[in-house]
């Protein structure tokens, strides 16, 4: 039986920790993923290089919020091998117009050369994917989603899997017991992604 993909569906999966991904670019097939072992960035943990914290000191970019959000999800499926496909990005989409999908998008003057997007659910911000054009700009994006993530009041960050481009910056892994706990108690309360403005202060992401 093949079950239609909607932005209902999907939520009630994240919140039983599943989540969608496409067999590939071109297949209408979706997998239902619920790893053994989760990837999870803790709020007080992220790391930021003396590198990467000089950039963002210097603002040579510029950060918004939730004005290019499909852009953002092209650009992150625009590579060789995604699981982005049309069904996924149609109802990402979908997620985003109902408020649940956000974007955090590095601009240089008029392109957009950096982002990061994925779903806030309570107290949980499931981070979906992330794509760079030029040296960094998806570190720094991620560094203004943490920051965000943190002024809000999020609990957990969940990047689905481990990589050690993500290991870099601070994520681990957990298994799925713990990650379904962190995920219950994370589904109580109320946070707030849309808390900050735009522009966040450098200073509260060099943490």
């Amino acid at each position: 039986m093949i079950i239609k993909l909607t932005p209902e569906i999907i939520i009630s999966a994240y919140r039983e920790g599943v989540f969608p991904m496409g067999e590939h670019k071109d297949s209408k097939r979706i997998i239902w993923m619920s790893p053994a072992k989760r990837g999870i960035i803790p709020l007080s943990n992220f790391h930021i290089s003396k590198s990467l914290r000089r950039i963002i000191l210097q603002e040579r970019y510029q950060i918004k919020i939730n004005t290019s959000f499909s852009f953002v999800m092209a650009n992150c499926a625009n590579r060789k091998e995604t699981w982005i496909n049309s069904e996924i990005f149609d109802c990402y989409k979908k997620l985003f117009d109902k408020g649940f999908c956000h974007s955090v998008e590095v601009w240089d003057e008029q392109e957009l050369v950096g982002g990061v997007y994925g779903i806030a659910l309570k107290r949980v911000f499931f981070g979906e994917s992330m794509f760079s054009k030029k040296s960094n700009t998806s570190k720094i994006a991620l560094a203004y989603l943490v920051a965000r993530l943190r002024y809000g009041g999020f609990s957990l960050f969940d990047v689905q899997f481990l990589t050690e481009h993500l290991r870099s910056l601070g994520a681990i892994e957990i298994i799925k017991p713990s990650y379904l706990d962190l995920l219950r108690n994370a589904l109580k309360g109320d946070a707030n992604f849309l808390l900050l403005p735009d522009r966040v202060a450098p200073q509260k992401i060099c943490i």
